[in-house]
């Protein structure tokens, strides 16, 4: 294991003389640097927070902890749910929270070009009148773009648009020593050697720490419509997903949700969900050029999820009802989290077709171990988001109960050719599980990109890998 010294005050006044006023030492740390979003897993106090206007400001950080064996944690927003952000080593929290600049959209080649701080909530701003937009759509909308990058965040319109790695044509990365590198650029395709852009993407800041982004922009569709599908049998619900998608009316969402998940989002917002008649629902949400051109496939839809068995087919098609569906989509997570005193995530991806035996199993799962669990998703693309909470276990009991949920779990979705993450990440709470989902032999050959990329181990050390 890297053996890492500590910062000391000498090394802060060598960051307080670059970064004036932006570095924070001690007592003057936040609170909110030591976890993420999943507090579950441990609060770790970093020795120092750098927050960086610059990517020389950047480089030069790096330049000099990586001469000093001091580790860095790359942070943006701190919305993860897997302790990617945090500094389980100590050493120095690098924010990017105040790079957030879009330096240029260029509407000729479709691409925009911005700093890794921006939030996804913000960037769409920055395209009105253009006719452009960014399609990747995470639920959570305060995160960076520079985060999404570094996890290769899905969302709920992956199963059209594809995720985040699709889009991003460009990255200036900074190296472990400082060096400041141009990966890819405005280009669209590119047979130029081995793509060192597409180990960044995902890479958790473990291999170099990005330092601006061009990412690839699409025409906006002028319509779309949402289709609300309760039915009283989850197996039938999740079981229709195939015949959705093969129908040819070539959707942009497709969500699955539960009751009480909703019954949680409800109570969150204080606001009434369209229908609570039914125990599980499928959302299909799809683009297009007019709404006429999409009374087709609404048509069709209808006339299959009916057939699928589901109860009633409501249309979405006023901005009041989409929004009454989809804000609480979009507040699940934090619905769940407000319904229980602490909660673990597993955040696997199976083949769309073994969707309903996983749900299944969660549900034996939570029988069998008397944890209460929480699912909903993306089952456009099998991404699966489910939440084991403590309800009223006692600390002991929590920690025994969660461990063997989670293993059920995992090995559950590995048993159907699943894997550990769908979009998430891997951060530090899922180390032991990506190795269990990937084996030695793949482990071995990440640790040696790792080790090319940062010999001394100082770029968010304890994560992925």
């Amino acid at each position: 294991m890297t053996s890492f010294n500590h910062v000391t005050e000498t090394d802060l006044e060598f960051f307080r003389a670059l970064m004036p006023g932006r570095v924070f030492s001690g007592e003057a740390i936040s609170t909110d640097y030591d976890h993420d979003e999943m507090t579950e897993y441990g609060h770790y106090m970093p020795e120092a927070v750098l927050q960086a206007l610059t990517a020389e400001e950047i480089s030069r950080v790096l330049a000099y902890c990586n001469q000093r064996h001091i580790p860095v944690t790359p942070r943006g927003s701190g919305t993860g749910l897997c302790g990617g952000c945090v500094a389980i080593h100590g050493g120095v929290v690098l924010s990017t929270e105040k790079m957030k600049k879009v330096i240029e959209v260029d509407t000729r080649n479709m691409t925009a070009t911005v700093e890794p701080g921006v939030l996804l909530m913000e960037f769409p701003k920055y395209l009105e009148g253009t006719g452009l937009f960014y399609p990747p759509d995470p639920g959570e909308k305060t995160a960076t773009m520079g985060g999404n990058a570094m996890t290769n965040a899905g969302g709920m319109r992956a199963v059209r648009y594809g995720v985040t790695r699709d889009y991003i044509l460009g990255m200036q990365v900074a190296l472990a020593d400082g060096s400041l590198i141009e990966l890819g650029g405005k280009t669209v395709k590119t047979s130029s050697g081995y793509s060192l852009i597409d180990l960044m993407i995902g890479s958790e800041g473990t291999l170099g720490f990005l330092t601006g982004l061009t990412v690839k922009l699409v025409p906006e569709p002028r319509a779309n419509c949402s289709l609300l599908m309760p039915f009283d049998d989850l197996d039938a619900c999740i079981g229709a997903v195939p015949r959705v998608l093969a129908c040819g009316c070539d959707p942009t969402a497709v969500e699955f949700m539960e009751r009480e998940v909703i019954a949680c989002a409800e109570e969150y917002l204080g606001k009434q969900f369209p229908d609570s008649s039914a125990d599980a629902y499928l959302l299909v949400r799809m683009d297009g050029s007019s709404f006429e051109a999409l009374r087709p496939s609404i048509d069709a839809l209808t006339d299959l999820a009916l057939d699928a068995g589901a109860k009633d087919v409501l249309l979405a098609d006023t901005d009041e009802r989409k929004e009454s569906i989809w804000n609480a989509r979009g507040a699940f997570l934090e619905a769940i989290k407000g319904s229980t005193s602490t909660m673990d995530e597993c955040d696997v991806v199976v083949p769309r077709d073994a969707i309903p035996e996983f749900m299944r199993g969660v549900k034996a799962i939570s029988r069998e171990t008397g944890v209460r669990i929480l699912s909903f998703g993306h089952a456009g693309d099998g991404n699966l988001h489910v939440y084991a909470c403590r309800g009223d276990l006692s600390e002991a009991a929590w920690k025994k109960a969660v461990a063997d949920v989670m293993e059920r779990l995992y090995a559950k979705a590995r048993a159907l050719n699943g894997q550990v993450s769908g979009e998430h990440g891997i951060g530090h709470a899922k180390k032991a599980f990506l190795l269990e989902s990937l084996g030695e032999e793949q482990l071995r050959l990440m640790r040696g990109i790792k080790a090319a990329f940062d010999p001394n181990g100082i770029l968010n050390p304890g994560k992925v890998v």
